[in-house]
């Protein structure tokens, strides 16, 4: 039995694959060419945001992430025990440190209780400066934003969400890529949302919200 069904995937799909491939190849725009501007914009819709940014894979989105946040070396940035490498291995290719969060053990994601006292302690020790927080979104369950971003922002840390098992999730009415500060996803043929090789996204600007309850929605890419 494969793991992925990539070949059932792909048959399911063949009628809408094969001519966007030939269409592309076609056009010969292999590079940044229309079908990735719908891409980003289709995505940066459904998530709510107002910027998608396609990439090469998960990891350069992390890691793009934090070339926008100046993160490198001398800072810590925290993030859960139980994970892929990619969130350390972006870490590191940046010069930073990955600091290491215990989990909740009823959703596997990171524990705010133990956030809280990774930060401490890396106050108390002095020699990283702690910078960002990296919180994955696990088996499609979003992390705990709430409680996780009041703690990034009583300690002034960038909150990146890594939704590369999480996209097409939601949480009290946001969508997973619209949690954080900046948000990413995967697009590996692994991940929820796959692709034939291997891709990825970064996703900023506001979140799009319902004027009228401020409910975070997906909706159309805001102007501006």
């Amino acid at each position: 039995m494969e793991f992925k069904g990539l070949r059932a995937q792909y048959a399911a799909l063949r009628d809408k694959i094969d001519p966007a491939m030939l269409s592309a190849l076609s056009a010969a725009e292999y590079i940044l060419g229309p079908e990735v501007d719908e891409l980003e914009r289709i995505l940066a819709g459904y998530v709510g945001r107002k910027h998608c940014v396609a990439c090469g894979n998960g990891t350069d989105a992390l890691i793009l992430a934090m070339m926008a946040r100046n993160i490198g070396p001398g800072d810590g940035v925290l993030m859960p025990a139980f994970t892929c490498f990619a969130p350390a291995a972006a870490v590191l290719a940046r010069g930073a440190a990955p600091m290491l969060v215990d989990i909740d053990p009823s959703t596997f994601n990171m524990s705010p209780g133990s956030l809280e006292n990774a930060i401490s302690a890396c106050l108390s020790d002095g020699s990283l400066q702690p910078k960002a927080v990296i919180a994955i979104d696990l088996f499609g369950l979003p992390a705990a934003f709430p409680e996780i971003r009041g703690i990034a922002e009583r300690h002034g840390l960038v909150l990146i969400e890594d939704a590369a098992q999480g996209f097409g999730g939601s949480l009290r009415g946001s969508m997973a890529c619209s949690l954080g500060d900046t948000s990413i996803t995967s697009f590996y043929p692994g991940k929820p949302l796959s692709c034939a090789g291997d891709g990825g996204a970064v996703f900023t600007g506001h979140v799009l919200a319902d004027a009228a309850t401020g409910i975070q929605r997906p909706g159309h890419v805001a102007d501006g």
